[in-house]
């Protein structure tokens, strides 16, 4: 087969997985609309309605803080004001349009990584046809967004982009402060990128290269995007900003049922004068152990990231199903390297699912049935944070890590 042949192979089959993984997605767009209003139960997840409310209440020049539960940046309900102009489905198109796009940013990242086009795109596929990141963003969630920016983030400083990464990156932790778990490992990564390629690994060499100009541009332009638009949101909508887009989520304790392994010790002590005390102990575990894997795998940048952020999921005081796209999304960067069996990767998945399972089923009779169900509910989320902990573990042992493929054309 020729060299253009050849092309236009991969070129097509990268445009129909694309293609196909879009329509289905406005497909079920469409089908929410329709369910919404024939149907008792809604398609659409309560969130959109809250992001709707915010834009409205901006584009009329008042607070999207005035609607209650909003509690996300306002770059948000202004990102989202043409659904109150043009029409009240444009939010979800936009979420679907990155979802799609956050396929093709994996796509030329795992092709950097070394992968040729058919296997990047059936790794990419793992994403573009998940029923999970599907059904959230054709709800209306607007995790897709943070998945852009993350995976825009990493392609950035593959690709030595620096600059451009540093302003992705302050602008996705403005976004959902979550983000601020990559600091570390990116601080690691930029100056000794070089150096870990010439296999020069000492303690006192990864420190000296912290002083960089590489990693000072990142810092500036990163610290530049993100207390930037603090500010601007502060002068704009005062103490309501910070509460409700930082404060909030960093004192958060949420005693609904959820995933979180802490979710019944808040339920028991909701009232106790110690809750808050141990909202914020909670953090000490995900902050050890995303120190430790941050030093100990920041030279592969995409595992590091990946590690970081299941880690910081499944310990977090409050864990509901989106959070788990917030790793998922990378989950395609990784896979490739891992040399576990196809039967071995299945069980994994099945162990996964199996442990979510056990968790919906008492979470099931405590919100439908009225059962005192919270003690089988936090037993069973202990035991999803055992499989999440074992999942990790296993991915640790049997990664192979591999030298990124340098890119062959200079960046202008």
């Amino acid at each position: 087969m020729s060299r253009g042949n050849m092309f236009s192979s991969q070129l097509l089959k990268f445009g129909t997985l694309h293609s196909v993984a879009f329509v289905i997605r406005l497909c079920l767009v469409g089908f929410g609309i329709y369910q919404d209003k024939t149907m008792v139960v809604k398609y659409t997840d309560i969130d959109y309605h809250v992001f709707i409310d915010a834009s409205r209440l901006v584009t009329q020049g008042e607070s999207p803080y005035n609607r209650s539960t909003y509690r996300y940046t306002p770059l948000l309900a202004w990102m989202l004001s043409p659904s109150i102009y043009l029409t009240s489905h444009f939010g979800k198109l936009l979420f679907v349009i990155c979802d799609v796009l956050s396929g093709v940013l994996l796509y030329h990242i795992l092709t950097l990584r070394g992968l040729s086009s058919d296997a990047a795109c059936r790794f990419s596929a793992l994403w573009l046809l998940n029923p999970l990141p599907i059904g959230v963003s054709t709800r209306g969630n607007a995790e897709a967004l943070l998945a852009v920016l993350v995976l825009s983030t990493l392609l950035c400083l593959q690709l030595k982009r620096h600059f451009t990464a540093a302003f992705l990156y302050g602008l996705s932790v403005h976004m959902k402060i979550y983000t601020v778990i990559y600091a570390l490992p990116i601080a690691l990564f930029i100056p000794n990128h070089k150096e870990l390629k010439k296999n020069y690994r000492g303690v006192f060499r990864v420190i000296q290269n912290l002083f960089s100009k590489d990693l000072a541009l990142f810092a500036v332009v990163a610290g530049a995007v993100f207390l930037g638009l603090t500010l601007t949101f502060y002068c704009m909508y005062g103490w309501d900003f910070l509460q409700e887009t930082y404060f909030y989520h960093l004192t958060r304790r949420d005693i609904r049922h959820n995933f979180s392994p802490y979710f019944y010790m808040f339920y028991l002590t909701v009232e106790s004068e110690w809750s808050f005390v141990l909202g914020l102990v909670t953090f000490l575990p995900q902050v050890i152990l995303l120190l430790f894997t941050s030093l100990a795998f920041y030279a592969d940048l995409p595992l590091c990231c990946f590690l970081n952020t299941a880690l910081f999921v499944s310990f977090n005081k409050v864990c509901t199903s989106q959070y788990f796209l917030w790793y998922l999304c990378l989950m395609p960067l990784v896979l490739p390297h891992l040399r576990l069996t196809v039967k071995q990767g299945i069980g994994l998945l099945l162990l996964w699912f199996t442990g979510q399972g056990l968790w919906l089923a008492p979470a099931y009779y405590l919100e439908f049935e009225g059962r005192n169900t919270f003690v089988f509910i936090w037993f069973a989320g202990l035991l999803f944070l055992i499989i999440n902990t074992v999942i990790m573990v296993q991915i640790i042992n049997n990664y192979v890590p591999k030298r990124a493929v340098q890119q062959k054309k200079k960046m202008k």
